[in-house]
């Protein structure tokens, strides 16, 4: 698919708009994988209120995503119609040290900056961060966590625009999490957040920083062109070990392998394209099937459109899979 039909002569309202837009923008360059088709209009916000005019005006028939750091994330090669929304650094990108151990952050900040303005000002409790490749903004949507810490644990509440442009106030308990996954408000987009933190020692917070950079970097291919952990664990497994003990490590297709250093990691190699990275996916999802009766389950986001004769199946070395194992 080569562009989608141009929205902005549609919406007379963007005059009014202080935000940046264009239309049919290659995602390929947002994403980690450094993959994905165009978007029909890519939306920038100037701030949470010029957010708020902007999806009390859209109409609701539109198509709305939200696209991050784009780190843990598979946009097809067909592209997204509809909207995109990119917060950037300038007007969501704010760190507020508040009381009682607390800071207030805004969604377009990486997750590590988060660590560290905590760790400088004496809180503890955010260091899990510290180990995870993408922003804030997906952290509160898909409950991350690692190294034993979820984001659940630690937020407190978060500011969000709605779809009709309202801006509310949401707490933990609104979020209903669990692992991996929110069942926030459909279409709002989150735009600050409170953590709760507790005392620590600012030297041994880094310190603890600095081990958990270390471990991540000589276990994980962090320079790949990547999205991070791939699957989610099973219960009572490791996905790493299940794809291992299937024959997945290092297992290729196309431009796609599946790391030597981390077998749950999934890379673009230089040439790959969507096709490629979920094929690959797929393929190990039927090994360890095949192997282990486990169905792995994606933690990769990946959404949009498959290029045309470009269709990629679930479980690509058998039949769709339909049922439970």
């Amino acid at each position: 698919m080569s562009g989608w039909p141009d929205l902005i002569p549609q919406f007379p309202w963007l005059a009014d708009i202080r935000g940046r837009y264009a239309a049919n923008q290659p995602l390929s360059e947002v994403t980690w994988f450094r993959v994905g088709g165009p978007a029909q209009l890519v939306y920038q916000p100037a701030d949470e209120a010029d957010l708020a005019l902007f999806l009390k005006n859209l109409p609701r028939d539109i198509r709305l995503t939200v696209i991050g750091l784009g780190s843990n994330l598979l946009i097809r090669d067909g592209g997204l119609d509809g909207v995109v929304i990119r917060l950037g650094a300038k007007g969501f990108g704010n760190i507020e040290i508040l009381e009682n151990h607390r800071l207030r952050v805004g969604t377009a900040l990486p997750d590590v900056k988060v660590a560290t303005a905590a760790a400088e000002a004496g809180i503890d409790g955010l260091t899990f961060y510290r180990g995870i490749p993408g922003g804030i903004g997906g952290a509160l949507y898909m409950n991350a966590g690692c190294y034993g810490t979820e984001t659940r644990e630690r937020m407190v509440e978060l500011r969000a625009v709605t779809r009709e442009g309202e801006i509310v106030t949401l707490t933990n308990a609104d979020m209903g999490y669990h692992y991996r996954k929110s069942k926030g408000p459909r279409g709002a987009v989150f735009t600050s957040a409170v953590y709760q933190g507790f005392p620590g020692d600012k030297d041994d917070i880094l310190n603890r920083m600095r081990e958990i950079t270390e471990k991540r970097e000589s276990s994980q291919p962090t320079r790949a062109k990547t999205g991070g952990s791939t699957f989610k664990n099973p219960e009572g497994h490791s996905s790493w070990r299940l794809i291992d003990e299937a024959g997945g490590r290092g297992l290729t297709f196309g431009g796609a392998q599946m790391s030597e250093l981390h077998a749950n990691f999934l890379l673009n190699l230089g040439e790959a394209d969507a096709f490629d990275v979920e094929t690959l996916g797929e393929m190990v999802r039927q090994r360890v099937r095949a192997k282990h009766g486990i169905e792995l389950k994606w933690e990769i986001r990946r959404m949009g459109h498959f290029a045309p004769g470009r269709e990629v199946r679930e479980f690509m070395d058998g039949e769709p899979f339909t049922g439970a194992v």
